[in-house]
């Protein structure tokens, strides 16, 4: 068995310390989507099953048992069966025998035992976890499992008397990224920044925006990712006001700013960079001024991502610093809105910065776990801990309004970095991608 595959047990045996003596949990795969006609979509598996099993078939379900009760714990593996004609046409399958061997299952049955075996399993397990309310699907068999387990008691069987929602604890779980996983993450974000400077590189007045996101996808195949994390953003001019532009269709003009927002997905895992830069390889004054302004509010961001302060001082910060450019610049006017307080506190910044400073990453480009801590009073944020990987994104979006001055219209500008907190602060993972002013201004349209 390959040590590479240590950290999927190890999760395994962390998720069953956590379960009652003799509960059962069940986590199914993603199922294979038709695209159209006859066509399936590239296929992905689901990430909270690859969290725990490294396994990337489809038609796979995973069965943890937690030992008690007179069981001992178990880690069994339901996938397809061995099939040589099949393989001519869809490619290699593990079966049952190969993917006990390979991954590290106690045990492994064939996708069509699933339904007798769960009836066997179940019987007196004192609880179920699964993911609640998840899928239709999935509800549908367990409520057929415990059916047949019901159907037993005249014999003294019992069926679980409670279920739990396994997600909480995978969640829990998934935030706080282990060696391995930063790894990966580091090698995913490290390809992302290439394929930034590649499209930097490339960029000249007049291409259009899938052209240059023609260069990310190169970068990224070329170096080994699997797809992007997430369809990218390119977005030229005015689309650059467009939170979450995907047509990538526009031309670009001589003078525009270029935003892009795109990662790629390696070995399962995202990247989630933003870079914006001029086209035509110079700032003009008006957008070399908001460009600097985002980002002083990322590096005030990024002064307090370390252990112990809260998430959401992150975006605290930087909002901070946006809203008193704002006023400095002339977007805001003092008279109007007041001091940096102010424009806080009534979300006059709002015009301009809309979103939050970042988001968790992971195997979701918005990953899972928890913002707050729910457990106390007034939910407060949580606070930072070594391994939590985030984004850093602060941005400003001018767009064409009565009031606005018009020297900023149709300037949108996002900076963003994937960074895991480190047991000293922090650490970003996507470096290689210019960011100062002189960085990008040298890296544009010099392929």
């Amino acid at each position: 068995m390959s040590a590479l595959l240590t950290p999927f047990m190890a999760r395994r045996q962390h998720l069953l310390a956590q379960m009652q003596p003799g509960a059962v949990a069940v986590l199914p795969t993603a199922p294979e989507a038709v695209r159209n006609g006859d066509a399936e979509y590239p296929y992905r598996h689901d990430s909270y099953f690859y969290y725990l099993t490294g396994f990337t078939e489809p038609d796979a379900v995973l069965v943890l048992v937690a030992a008690g009760a007179g069981r001992a714990a178990q880690s069994i593996l339901f996938c397809r069966p061995k099939n040589l004609e099949r393989e001519i046409w869809d490619g290699f399958r593990h079966g049952p025998d190969g993917a006990r061997a390979t991954f590290g299952f106690d045990a492994a049955f064939a996708i069509e035992d699933l339904d007798g075996e769960m009836a066997r399993l179940l019987a007196d397990a004192p609880a179920l976890w699964y993911a609640l309310g998840h899928s239709a699907a999935l509800d549908v068999q367990i409520k057929t499992w415990l059916a047949a387990v019901r159907r037993q008691s005249r014999s003294g069987v019992a069926a679980p008397a409670v279920a739990h929602d396994l997600f909480a604890l995978l969640d829990e779980m998934r935030l706080i990224k282990d060696a391995s996983e930063q790894a990966t993450m580091l090698r995913a974000a490290q390809i992302s920044g290439r394929a930034h400077r590649r499209a930097m590189a490339a960029a000249r007045p007049g291409m259009y925006e899938y052209e240059l996101e023609a260069e990310l996808l190169h970068e990224f195949r070329r170096s080994g990712a699997q797809s992007p994390a997430y369809t990218s953003i390119v977005a030229a001019g005015a689309n650059s006001c467009v939170l979450h532009y995907m047509a990538n269709n526009a031309q670009s003009r001589d003078g525009e700013l270029i935003l892009i927002d795109a990662g790629c997905e390696l070995d399962g895992y995202a990247a989630d960079i933003s870079r914006t830069f001029p086209v035509n390889g110079r700032f003009t004054e008006p957008q070399r001024q908001l460009y600097e302004l985002v980002l002083a509010a990322q590096a005030a961001a990024l002064a307090v991502a370390r252990p112990g302060l809260p998430y959401a001082g992150m975006h605290d910060a930087a909002t901070a610093v946006l809203a008193g450019g704002m006023l400095e610049l002339g977007l805001l006017e003092r008279a109007v809105v007041g001091n940096v307080d102010d424009v806080i506190a009534e979300r006059a910044h709002q015009q301009f910065y809309m979103h939050g400073t970042g988001h968790w990453l992971g195997m979701d480009v918005h990953d899972v776990g928890a913002y707050r801590d729910i457990h106390l009073a007034g939910k407060p944020s949580r606070p930072l801990r070594a391994g939590m990987v985030v984004t850093v994104e602060p941005g400003i979006y001018v767009r064409r309004a009565e009031g606005v001055p018009e020297r900023f219209w149709d300037i949108g500008i996002r900076i963003e970095d994937d960074v895991v907190i480190s047991d000293d602060g922090h650490r970003i993972l996507s470096d290689n991608a210019p960011k100062t002013v002189a960085d990008v201004e040298a890296a544009v349209g010099r392929s």
